[in-house]
């Protein structure tokens, strides 16, 4: 058992605390493994009524996965111990989306990359005003994935497009808005919630909706109609194109917007933008995360995302040479093989 989570009962409840206060908390193989294991566990055990997942200390709640490792794959194995990572991390995600008994996620700080693979599957989803919910995948050569196709492909007016090529972070009123947190309450009430949860875990929906007070507004809500209208294509190009029109028109959000998509890796935004156009089309998760997974297997060793977590978070220069560089340089047969099938033998499969 590893000390990166504290896994235990109280009373009725089953409880997950993340517990890798220097990386943000971040996922590693091991915390996947288990976490996955207690919920096999608790699936079994009729005690158990509900389930809460949050992080024990520091600023939390999960700011991914473990970078510094894929990397490390990527440059020294081939992405071998890489692809056993995505694979048993994506088996988690399926657990969660598919356990029969509530479980509460509390989104009480950085959720990012996989802290969103964990919590978004979960039924009740807690913002509080130190969420911090973004995808930053676009910003180091990977994509999307820990079935950020489903999630993002079905927010509705093209705000799932927009957070997968920008990396744009939500705060907690934001992330409520859009319909990533079910709930949104004031840090500082949590463990008073958490406790009633204990004591009534049959009544969870009733005490996370009680009075908490409003939410501050939702910043994004003012920007929705030119995120619908300037990320309306599933052609990266037209994206662009239409930020840069409306840039030139004196638009100063969409020259922001255009600045920004121009650091991001081109060959993860055409990914993202196939990735969820065929995700909403998915009758079921389980098909979502075969085909991120054979996304990972093969972006994981291409040379972006080396690239791009040597310059973002290993050397923190922020200039990754992207290759390919340009949009028109990322051609459609390059996307093809990405999402193509992968061997019957290599494919990935939910946990038995």
């Amino acid at each position: 058992m590893t000390e990166d989570v504290i896994i235990r009962t109280d009373g009725p409840v089953g409880r997950i605390s993340l517990n890798r206060p220097k990386a943000l908390h971040a996922l590693t193989l091991d915390m996947c493994h288990a976490m996955s294991a207690a919920l096999s566990q608790w699936a079994k055990d009729d005690t158990i009524e509900a389930v809460i997942i949050d992080h024990h200390e520091g600023r939390g709640f999960c700011a991914g996965g473990d970078i510094a490792f894929l990397r490390n794959s990527a440059l020294n194995d081939n992405g071998i111990s890489g692809r056993k990572f995505f694979h048993d991390e994506y088996q988690l995600n399926h657990q969660l989306f598919t356990f029969e008994k509530p479980i509460v996620a509390f989104m009480d700080g950085v959720t990012m990359g996989g802290g969103v693979g964990i919590s978004q599957p979960c039924k009740y989803r807690v913002a509080t005003e130190n969420t911090r919910f973004a995808m930053p995948e676009t910003g180091i050569g990977l994509f999307p994935d820990v079935g950020g196709g489903w999630y993002l492909s079905r927010l509705g007016g093209r705000l799932g497009q927009f957070l997968a090529l920008t990396g744009a972070r939500l705060d907690g009123a934001e992330a409520l808005w859009a319909g990533l947190a079910t709930h949104y309450v004031p840090h500082d009430l949590l463990e008073d919630i958490k406790a009633r949860i204990i004591e009534r875990p049959g009544r969870i929906s009733g005490i996370l909706s009680e009075p908490v007070g409003t939410p501050p507004p939702a910043r994004i809500e003012a920007n929705a109609l030119k995120i619908a209208k300037h990320f309306a294509s599933d052609r990266f190009e037209d994206i662009l194109a239409s930020l840069e029109k409306a840039a030139d028109d004196g638009d100063d959000w969409a020259a922001k917007e255009r600045d920004t998509l121009g650091t991001k890796s081109p060959q993860t935004c055409k990914v993202a933008l196939r990735q969820l156009a065929i995700s909403s089309d998915l009758p079921t998760f389980a098909e979502n995360m075969r085909m991120e997974y054979r996304i990972a297997s093969r972006v994981l060793t291409r040379p972006d995302f080396a690239e791009g977590v040597r310059a973002v978070i290993v050397d923190k220069t922020g200039d990754p040479k992207w290759n390919p560089p340009t949009p028109e340089e990322v051609s459609d047969e390059l996307i093809d093989q990405i999402f193509a099938p992968l061997p019957e033998n290599e494919e990935w499969t939910p946990l038995p």
